[in-house]
């Protein structure tokens, strides 16, 4: 037997030393980003594949089997093109900017939990780690517009930065009503909370239900998704504060903001669909749930995509100052009145419920 577990033996024992420890981490860290630049190849063609359907066409269907390599084509393309850098253009900020952008996008994965157990950093304050991740990749917009030297990226990431700000407080005042739900900011917490015999209906979809749609329409703001990618789109500003960038530093762009996007999704999953936990009573719990909840998520951002309308800016702005920040801070006094008073018992007092 000694001799059976001697190898396993002295492995456990190295993975307590410093070393040992600090290869686990880079080992860990490696998966996840593993997972979220893999499933990124996958997103983008199920996002132009749906797309596609609405409108009748037939999308990627050349490059691999049903078009499943296209996206491995596109970024190879764009890794392989030459760099253009504008004349006048700060060079250091200038190429800093969509490495920032992408790197933070990645850096908010370190919380997410997929099980139980299955989490980089299980801190208690995960949900306060994400939103600063999140605050910061405003200043990848800001540096890429400004490093350009021109007036019409300026112009747009000025508009995407004040568009990023005002959803990321009802982000924020949405979230809060969870918290006082559950009584922390840890996502298995939040993610145990919603366990319970009735399965979905335990889930706080129910008694979160009208912030729900809230905290969707806003995450499409937040990532400067469609209907509201106004600095992208708008005539006089050519392309929003990306239009001088080519290559891979526009790769990088494009791959913050997609991760971005499914990292929304995960928060959805998690804060109001029970992460992890099976919607059917009986059937076990796993990280699958997880990621077809993702997946299910990510299929409604690319069908608003192909059928909402673009709002103009001027709408945009009015919808995230007039009407969804009063109606986030409303909910969120209504929610602490709930659960102080444990309503219904405790149906928006989970903590109160769990003793």
């Amino acid at each position: 037997m000694r001799r059976r577990f001697g190898k396993w033996g002295a492995m456990s024992e190295f993975l307590q030393t410093g070393p040992g420890i600090a290869l686990l981490i880079v080992g860990q860290s490696l998966l996840v980003v593993g997972f979220v630049m893999i499933s990124l190849l996958f997103l983008v063609y199920g996002d132009r594949k749906i797309w596609a359907a609405v409108q009748m066409r037939r999308g990627p269907n050349v490059v691999g089997a049903f078009g499943l390599l296209q996206s491995v084509a596109d970024a190879l393309k764009y890794v392989v093109k030459e760099i253009v850098v504008p004349a006048g253009a700060d060079r250091p900020v200038f190429f800093l900017a969509p490495m920032l952008s992408f790197v933070l996008a990645i850096l908010a994965w370190a919380v997410i939990p997929f099980n139980e157990t299955w989490v980089l950093s299980d801190i208690n304050v995960a949900i306060l780690f994400v939103f600063a991740v999140s605050s910061l990749e405003v200043y990848g917009v800001i540096m890429g517009g400004w490093a350009s030297n021109s007036k019409y990226p300026f112009l747009g990431s000025l508009r995407s930065a004040a568009q990023m700000i005002s959803y990321e407080v009802s982000l924020g005042l949405i979230i809060i009503g969870i918290i006082i739900s559950t009584g922390s900011m840890n996502f298995g917490a939040i993610v145990a909370a919603q366990d319970g015999n009735l399965g979905l209906l335990n889930w706080y979809w129910l008694p979160h239900l009208p912030m729900v749609v809230l905290f969707f329409i806003s995450a499409l703001a937040e990532t400067n998704r469609p209907p509201f990618d106004l600095p992208e789109a708008e005539s006089e500003l050519v392309a929003g504060f990306m239009v001088e960038y080519s290559s891979t530093p526009y790769l990088l762009f494009m791959a913050g903001e997609y991760i971005a996007i499914f990292l929304m999704c995960a928060l959805i999953s998690l804060l109001f669909f029970g992460g992890w936990l099976s919607p059917i009573p009986g059937l076990p719990d796993g990280a699958l749930w997880m990621v077809l909840k993702m997946a299910f998520f990510f299929f409604l951002f690319a069908m608003v995509k192909a059928i909402v309308p673009r709002y103009r800016y001027d709408q945009l702005m009015r919808i995230g100052w007039k009407v969804f920040l009063p109606l986030s801070l409303g909910w969120v006094v209504l929610v602490a009145f709930l659960a102080k008073f444990e309503v219904l018992g405790g149906f928006w007092a989970r903590w109160a419920v769990g003793g």
